[in-house]
């Protein structure tokens, strides 16, 4: 049976016994400072897809949550397919492209020149909506209309409409899934948002709502309008876990494409098929949780024999995930006997993370007292968040309790990166590689540029980045 369970207090969610798609823990209560996120229990019991259909919700099908509710409410195989196909053929025609695989593939000449083994990069400039976005969203609407063929609802009259809050990408992609499905969408967008992006989701038919900041309130005044129509009843179409925990769902496909494709075997290329360390930026943080979870479930199918270590980027606009790792990191270096006993004191990051990982059952422990009591780990940030990379300007980091897990039991810490890095880094990731990205889009490659000079194992390993985030006005 299909049953998601709460990371943050444990409560089990049946989705064929659920009266409404499971968005969020129904346990929750306001006020009770407990970190919920709703999660698929169940690992993917099939043997992880090399090969397959190009789509990648076609080829990873039975890793999927709406797959496994179709399958169980007695939808067949072939009409899961026929209807992904359909959907995507529908997105193709507003978007001008479908999903399909996107590039992931050596390069050279960044390898070179930061000194590391090998540098692959994952192209997600050339999806829908020029981003990962589409993806988080994808897998929320093929359950939604798996859902609704269960429940008997297939008429799109009397939808009540999708809400998102974004400042870009994810806007675009939500306005083009909303679209090929006539599914009204509403918007919401802080004033900074560029003016490009509001005239191409005005052309999606989306209705766009601009939110400004209150002076002296904490927060971003677009999730607090977002959250205040999910109550009145929109569908939380979002890219945040902590809203809508079917969003992590179709961020994993990244991750499985990229194992896939690194297993692919080619005499021009190391005689491994790991890969060794990810450096992922930092929004709100549902993609590094795919990404993160993604590469788990491929783990448990036997598709890989380890994790590959994960780091975190974030600008000094506003890095709040870093101070939440941090402060988890000091509870754990209090109860571990090297320090206690022997007073010893790490003296990098590196040290740090690996004297942590040789004590998983702290570790365990401490995350599931960061989960209920998530406001001594994870605040908004005080400041307005500004950077070039302003698409990881969130104030808060939503999912950041499963990407804390991450680089905690992989031996990875989280990278703060000033705004010259952050030039140089997009600087470098067009012209050596050609790619047409944002600044945002290329922040994990600024978080490899710093940790290149810190971490010496980066120059005899197999390191990804992803390029997500198409630069629009270019």
């Amino acid at each position: 049976m299909l049953t998601f369970e709460c990371a943050g207090c444990g409560t089990t969610v049946p989705a064929a016994e659920s009266d409404v798609p499971p968005f969020r823990c129904p346990g929750a209560q306001e006020g009770d400072d407990i970190d919920h996120v709703l999660r698929w229990t169940a690992a993917p019991s099939a043997a992880f897809p090399d090969e397959g259909d190009a789509n990648p919700f076609i080829r990873y099908r039975e890793f999927l949550a709406a797959y496994a509710l179709a399958i169980e409410s007695g939808m067949s195989d072939a009409s899961f397919v026929e209807q992904v196909r359909d959907l995507d053929r529908a997105i193709a025609g507003i978007g001008g492209t479908g999903f399909a695989a996107t590039p992931f593939a050596p390069w050279p000449a960044l390898a070179a020149k930061l000194g590391c083994g090998e540098i692959w990069v994952k192209d997600e400039t050339l999806n829908v909506g020029g981003s990962h976005k589409a993806r988080h969203l994808m897998g929320v609407m093929l359950y939604l209309l798996v859902d609704a063929h269960r429940r008997g609802a297939g008429s799109a009259e009397g939808r009540p409409p999708l809400a998102i809050s974004s400042c870009g990408n994810a806007a675009l992609a939500a306005a083009i899934i909303g679209r090929a499905t006539g599914w009204p969408l509403d918007v919401f967008v802080p004033s900074s948002a560029s003016d490009a992006i509001l005239e191409r989701l005005a052309q999606l038919a989306a209705t766009v709502h601009v939110c400004t900041r209150t002076p002296g309130v904490q927060g971003d005044p677009c999730q607090a309008a977002f959250r205040s129509a999910v109550a009145q009843g929109a569908v939380p179409f979002c890219c945040q876990g902590s809203d809508n925990g079917l969003t992590i769902d179709g961020g994993k496909t990244v991750a499985w494409e990229m194992i896939a494709e690194a297993r692919r075997p080619s005499p021009r290329r190391w005689a491994t098929t790991r890969i060794d360390a990810m450096f992922l930026q930092i929004g709100g943080g549902a993609f590094a949780s795919s990404i993160i979870q993604g590469f788990g479930d491929a783990l448990t199918a036997g598709a890989i024999d380890r994790l590959p270590r994960f780091y975190t980027v974030q600008t000094v606009g506003a890095y709040p995930l870093k101070r939440a790792f941090d402060t988890v990191a000091e509870r754990i270096l209090q109860r571990v006997p090297e320090v206690i006993e022997r007073g010893f004191s790490p003296a990098s990051d590196q040290e740090r993370a690996e004297l942590m990982l040789q004590h998983p059952a702290i570790i365990d422990e401490e995350l599931r007292y960061a989960r209920a009591h998530r406001s001594a780990f994870m605040r908004p940030w005080e400041k307005l968040p500004r950077s070039i990379a302003h698409g990881i300007l969130d104030d808060e980091t939503y999912d950041w309790a499963a990407v804390v897990e991450g680089m905690l039991k992989t031996g990875g810490w989280p990278l703060v990166v000033n705004e010259d890095r952050l030039v140089d880094a997009n600087l470098f990731a067009r012209e050596l590689t050609g790619l047409s990205v944002d600044h945002t889009g290329s922040a994990g490659l600024a978080g490899l540029m710093k940790a290149a000079g810190i971490d010496p194992r980066l120059a005899f390993e197999r390191v990804a980045v992803v390029f997500s985030g198409s630069d629009h006005a270019a």
